[in-house]
């Protein structure tokens, strides 16, 4: 699998960890964020691997220490991606890498 393909099938689960949480009163924030993420998904799965996103992710170790391994954005990213409530997918990617090194500060 792809650093791309890992990347979107990450962010497809928590589309659907959004999709399953029951909370009253949201307004419909758990389907938007869904939404949101899915459109994330949708645009990291299209990225060539040698794409500036990529590298900046790998670069963030969210690939493991030889980038090779699945996604996964530690307890920083995670954060940040669940409370990902909408935007340009491209952002979200790009926010990654800082709120990774914010935390690691």
């Amino acid at each position: 699998m792809s650093r791309s393909e890992s990347l979107a099938v990450y962010l497809r689960a928590q589309a659907r960890r959004r999709l399953d949480r029951v909370e009253t009163r949201d307004d419909g924030r758990n389907a938007r964020c869904a939404l949101a993420l899915l459109d994330a998904a949708a645009y990291a799965g299209s990225l060539p691997e040698d794409d500036p996103l990529i590298l900046m992710l790998d670069q963030a170790g969210c690939f493991g220490p030889l980038g090779c391994e699945g996604f996964d954005p530690g307890e920083a990213g995670t954060k940040l991606i669940r409370q990902w409530e909408g935007g340009e997918p491209h952002e979200l990617l790009l926010a990654l890498p800082a709120a990774i090194a914010a935390a690691a500060s």
